[in-house]
């Protein structure tokens, strides 16, 4: 089995700040990418456990999660800015038998959902597919379903948890941490993530072997809808001809085939 790993750090246990930890600029963001890339390495650790043994990183954090330096051995990885071309990169994840999630965070506007966002902290108020609110979990299980990868697993707050359960019926998750408000937590222990996070992938993978989840996947034709804080960033996006302006914060993007705009 061939696994690929979406990563973010907002819903890591112990990241509870936008400023000190999720920016690069923060004081604390390379201990914050620290405790990613120990959940990362749990995550493969239980991946190992149960034979596979083809494991894709994607840091995708804006800035970098990763902690290269401490990264599994069994992993690679794959980083940057900007991404590659989206056709080269779904002939690289076409190849992937399932996909997971780790430290992720629930969309903007969640209540109790800690750090949560979607895509910008700074400028984003929310994104709708055809009428419906969605975050970075949808975009991730929809490009991936796509290219005919199921999602099988997510580690992040529990919002994220309950978002993606709405999602994908019978995913498994593993809850790391409590959100009170958007920046403020109550975070399990180091050890206790990693644990929860390695059984989790265990027992995702034992049950796609034996009753597996498809690829998550809604009809089109499509149409998402972005709504930024500011109208500065609409006039910018605004000069990209995919756009459509609709408001003085808000564009819009149409397409038959998700991959066209999941991401644009």
């Amino acid at each position: 089995m061939k696994i690929v790993m979406m990563t973010d750090l907002e819903g890591v246990s112990g990241v509870v700040s936008f400023i000190d930890q999720g920016y690069a600029t923060g004081k604390y963001h390379e201990r914050a990418k620290k405790l990613l890339t120990a959940e990362v390495n749990a995550a493969i650790e239980g991946m190992l456990d149960e034979d596979v043994d083809d494991v894709l990183v994607i840091d995708g954090h804006g800035p970098g999660g990763i902690y290269f330096e401490d990264l599994h051995p069994a992993a690679k990885l794959c980083h940057g800015r900007p991404v590659s071309d989206r056709i080269q990169r779904g002939e690289i994840l076409k190849t992937y038998n399932a996909a997971i999630m780790i430290g992720q965070h629930a969309m903007a506007g969640t209540e109790l959902g800690n750090l949560n966002h979607t895509q910008s902290s700074e400028t984003v108020e929310y994104y709708k597919l055809n009428g419906q609110l969605i975050g970075e979990i949808a975009q991730w299980a929809l490009h991936c379903g796509a290219l005919e990868l199921p999602m099988i697993f997510l580690s992040g707050d529990e919002a994220a948890c309950q978002e993606v359960q709405l999602l994908i019926p019978g995913i498994t998750t593993a809850a790391v941490k409590q959100g009170l408000s958007r920046t403020y937590a109550i975070s399990c222990s180091p050890a206790e993530a990693h644990r929860r996070i390695r059984e989790g992938v265990k027992i995702a993978i034992q049950k796609q072997r034996q009753k597996p989840i498809t690829p998550f996947k809604l009809p089109g034709p499509y149409v998402l809808e972005k709504r930024f804080f500011f109208t500065h960033i609409a006039d910018a996006v605004q000069t990209n001809p995919m756009y459509q302006r609709i408001d003085e914060r808000t564009v819009r993007l149409k397409s038959d085939d998700i991959l066209d705009i999941i991401y644009g």
